[in-house]
């Protein structure tokens, strides 16, 4: 049972969950209780088996997330500012590594710690007004929340440089160009089209979809030879599971599979 947040709304559709960062007054910037509010939902979300998809999105037409709460951050000191840094590299793990796809449908500005949150979701789709950056640089500070390590891993270290570097707000079409995004739609069919992308994976075997997001998240960060055993060992494990035999029956007999995630 999804209980009530503060600063979120959750809503379960069918099979489908949608995160709604409702801070619509601050642009839905993440302060400390946004982020223990992001971890709480990850947490129940990944212990109900009938959820097989996310779409994380932010209220208002102006702002996906516009950053961390500047007015919160301030007056940190040293140990402050590391705990905060840890509280929000926290929940983006726990959504990075939730063992369904998560869909960042990104309506606005995703700047600073909206962009790593974006980065710590598996698909990205960019409404044509999306803005995306790093503008740490300009606070005297940097990106605390993964950021100087996703966007080389996701752009490469030159392109990721030049925006950790400069600051600088790019566009929708030039997040596309780079890789950061993964298409762009119009802003009214913004969460039509994740619902879409949501729909489809749903339909897939659970167990299927979640040992390929455990092999891509983890054999990425392993050395070929390392990550090629993880997936031999993960691919060979599905052949223990319902969802492989009714996959693999429902197309020799040229029907519509029925997962159940077992």
């Amino acid at each position: 049972m999804m209980r009530e947040f503060n600063t979120l709304e959750v809503a379960v559709e069918e099979n489908i969950a949608v995160i709604t960062i409702n801070r619509p007054k601050f642009l839905n910037a993440l302060n400390t209780e946004v982020l223990r509010e992001l971890a709480e939902a990850a947490d129940i979300i990944d212990a109900d088996s009938s959820i097989r998809a996310v779409i994380l999105t932010g209220s208002g037409e102006k702002a996906f997330v516009a950053g961390a709460d500047i007015v919160e951050m301030q007056n940190k000191n040293v140990l402050e500012g590391r705990e905060f840094s840890s509280l929000g590299n926290k929940a983006f793990s726990k959504i990075e590594n939730l063992k369904i796809p998560v869909i960042a449908a990104v309506n606005g500005f995703a700047l600073g710690g909206g962009c790593e949150l974006t980065m710590a979701c598996d698909i990205r789709i960019a409404s044509n007004k999306a803005k995306f950056g790093q503008p740490e640089i300009g606070l005297g500070i940097m990106p605390g929340f993964g950021g100087s390590q996703r966007l080389p891993r996701l752009v490469g270290k030159g392109i990721a440089k030049e925006i950790l570097f400069t600051g600088e707000i790019i566009n929708a079409e030039r997040a596309y160009e780079i890789g950061l995004v993964n298409r762009i739609v119009d802003a009214t069919e913004l969460l039509v089209e994740a619902k879409k992308i949501a729909q489809t994976i749903a339909s897939k075997s659970p167990l299927g979809v979640s040992f390929t997001k455990k092999a891509v998240n983890e054999g990425t960060n392993l050395d070929l030879e390392r990550a090629v055993s993880l997936e031999v060992e993960l691919f060979g494990s599905l052949f223990s599971t319902k969802d492989q035999k009714e996959g693999m029956s429902a197309f020799l007999e040229k029907r519509q599979a029925a997962f159940k995630g077992e």
